[in-house]
């Protein structure tokens, strides 16, 4: 089903810092391209169309922030988001990326408490909303939907559980290959690839480091011929020597002699 959304007349949920950009003009989305509404009926389908309303956000732009109320559940429709959190100390903390297809806010559509993280964009993005009582509605009613949450849920848990494991590696090499360790997934014809490689000071907030640990982590991956760089993915060539610096007490740097 296709449906066009109009855009949002309020301001971006919970952001009260940097502006949003040029209001978009209404747009024509295929909601059947959102994963999370694939395959439901056209009486539901027309319910969420009539609800959403769409947004663009400029880069660098928080989106929501920890702490804000949960008005909405969001879709994104376009662009890259990173989830952030703040450590005791008052440093920032990335925690995932949201791509698009993806939807977010769902925690406290649920439990009516307020954000658990704030969320930032990457690039200029395309986010509809759903107001709270629409995306209580489509949850609650919907087993299928129901389903995709609980199982969304249960993905996050464990690679929270992973993440925390990461940030647990004493060494800030180790944490920058165990990160790209977790990013890897199998393509088609079996090779192992990163697709959309954070930048570079994307993943040292995400493992606590400088951008130049990151650059230098990276390149000694390069050099050794473990990884290579093609555009924004990496193609990982030696997965398993990418395991073992992943979990080597003293992983090597650019420049080690360790092979």
């Amino acid at each position: 089903m296709t449906t066009t959304l109009p855009p949002d007349s309020t301001p971006a949920p919970d952001s009260s810092s940097a502006p949003a950009g040029p209001k978009p003009d209404a747009i024509t989305v295929n909601l059947h391209n959102i994963p999370m509404l694939r395959g439901l009926d056209p009486e539901t389908m027309s319910f969420v169309a009539r609800s959403l309303t769409v947004k663009r956000v400029g880069k660098g732009v928080h989106v929501l922030h920890k702490g804000g109320p949960g008005d909405h559940l969001l879709f994104l429709l376009a662009g890259r988001l990173q989830v952030v959190d703040i450590t005791m100390e008052g440093k920032e903390i990335g925690l995932s990326f949201i791509e698009p297809g993806d939807y977010f806010g769902e925690l406290s559509i649920i439990d009516d408490l307020p954000r658990s993280a704030s969320i930032v964009a990457c690039e200029v993005s395309l986010i509809a909303l759903l107001p709270r009582p629409q995306a209580q509605a489509l949850i609650y009613k919907n087993p299928l939907v129901a389903e995709r949450v609980l199982k969304r849920m249960t993905a996050s848990l464990r690679a929270s559980s992973n993440y925390r494991a990461i940030l647990g590696l004493p060494n800030a090499f180790q944490r920058v290959y165990a990160l790209l360790q977790q990013f890897t997934i199998t393509a088609p014809g079996g090779l192992v690839v990163i697709e959309k490689l954070p930048t570079q000071q994307e993943m040292a907030i995400m493992v606590n480091t400088s951008r130049e640990t990151v650059s230098r982590a990276v390149q000694g991956l390069i050099q050794r011929g473990i990884v290579e760089k093609d555009l924004r993915r990496l193609i990982v060539r030696k997965p398993a020597e990418l395991l073992a610096a992943a979990s080597a007490e003293q992983p090597f740097s650019a420049g080690s002699l360790i092979r």
